[in-house]
């Protein structure tokens, strides 16, 4: 791979409410960029292309063509070329994979990717119907209220019949991610309290939503925008000769993985039938990302940020990534593997069911959140002598399915 470094980023606080300040989308946009250009020390004239990750401002805020924003944040970007990237909930790791070739292409050397979605301007039913765009109308998920709990259960199911399936493994992973998120400042729950007995099977204290899935069970719908800075080496070399810094210690991307399959999530499990995986495809992208690092297993880094827009997904992600054999995420659970202080953190941030998850950002904003622990910036969030971190990003019922391995030193 040739080589892409991140300077710096930034990210929104994902408890506001932009819509009830009376801001809008270009407000959140102009916010996250200029904190990005602060963070990364760089003058923001010598960015040369722009990437957006972005799933469905044109229904939330009735916004498109968000990449002639720049220029209105910084006039001397107005030039510049960008382009808008759409892939569900991968959204912002499309654009991070954009930028990247982009640099490795030797086209630019300073790429900006900003994810970004305004998500908390309408009802909770209109945001359902909008987030359905990532389903196949009229083909899927037709007679529920809610498609994507609707679907994700039936990935519980498929679960429960190839390897059983227990509630209070479910329940676990979301009181992980919610207490990691007590420590995150820009998390939407980190003030939220939950009574005894919460993320158990009580119906008042833990709704039904579809089938399986609760409300703990589910990732936080929020308004949000992340944002990072990609350079190529000759440039990071500058920037570290600049500073005084090793550049080493700079947070490189050192592999990525990207797949896709069918929209339908029956076609996608019909595929796997009689295999121990369910999604082999979502487990060849964590594959492709390690070996494009040179690493034997993940088990070899510090820690995971990882997809949970419910807990079933990132119950999927334990297997499927490698750190537990199939089926057997349970363990990973009851041993306590991905606690904070475990020997394989997973959602040191909160994660989507504590931080948040503003669509359109989240693949951009879970990259960010791996540079600033191998930097040790993570905070009160982070691992103790983290080195190198891996992400799992997904779009839809896992159709998009995106990792970058992020880490210093050589």
């Amino acid at each position: 791979m040739t080589a892409v470094y991140m300077l710096g980023g930034a990210q929104t606080d994902f408890a506001r409410n932009w819509h009830r300040e009376g801001l809008d989308i270009y407000a959140m946009f102009r916010e996250v960029l200029e904190a990005a250009v602060v963070d990364a020390n760089i003058d923001p004239a010598r960015i040369e292309v722009g990437h957006v990750g972005n799933f469905v401002a044109d229904l939330f805020c009735g916004q498109g063509l968000m990449g002639g924003f720049f220029a209105h944040v910084f006039p001397e970007l107005s030039a510049i070329p960008t382009s808008r990237h759409e892939a569900a909930c991968a959204s912002g790791s499309i654009a991070m994979l954009s930028a990247m070739r982009d640099i490795e292409a030797g086209h630019y050397d300073v790429a900006c990717v900003l994810g970004i979605e305004l998500m908390r301007n309408v009802d909770g039913k209109t945001g359902a119907e909008y987030l359905g765009a990532a389903v196949w109308q009229g083909q899927e998920a037709t007679d529920c209220d809610y498609p994507w709990p609707f679907l994700f259960d039936r990935i519980s199911a498929e679960y429960e019949k190839r390897h059983g399936l227990q509630h209070e493994h479910l329940a676990r992973i979301a009181e992980i991610n919610f207490a990691n998120a007590k420590r995150n400042p820009n998390s939407q729950s980190r003030d939220w309290q939950f009574p005894e007995g919460c993320f158990g099977e009580d119906d008042k204290l833990n709704p039904v939503i579809e089938g399986r899935v609760r409300k703990l069970d589910c990732g936080q719908i929020t308004d949000g925008a992340a944002c990072v800075l990609l350079v190529s080496e000759r440039v990071a070399k500058e920037h570290a000769h600049k500073h005084g810094m090793r550049l080493a210690d700079i947070p490189r991307i050192k592999g990525w993985g990207h797949r896709s399959a069918p929209l339908l999530l029956e076609q996608k499990l019909a595929l796997s039938e009689g295999q121990p995986l369910l999604f082999p495809h979502a487990a060849a992208v964590i594959n492709d990302t390690l070996r494009r690092a040179d690493v034997a297993h993940i088990s070899d880094l510090d820690g995971l940020e990882t997809h949970d827009c419910f807990t079933i997904t990132e119950y999927m992600a334990l297997d499927h990534c490698g750190l537990t054999a199939p089926g057997e995420s349970w363990k990973a659970v009851e041993e306590g593997v991905i606690d904070a202080d475990g020997a394989f953190p997973v959602n040191a941030s909160g994660g989507l069911i504590g931080l948040g998850h503003p669509v359109g950002a989240t693949g951009v904003r879970m990259a960010l959140d791996c540079a600033r622990q191998v930097t040790g910036k993570a905070g009160a969030t982070q691992i103790s002598g983290a080195e190198n971190m891996i992400t799992f990003n997904l779009g839809g019922s896992t159709t998009t399915c995106v990792s970058l391995l992020v880490g210093v030193g050589e």
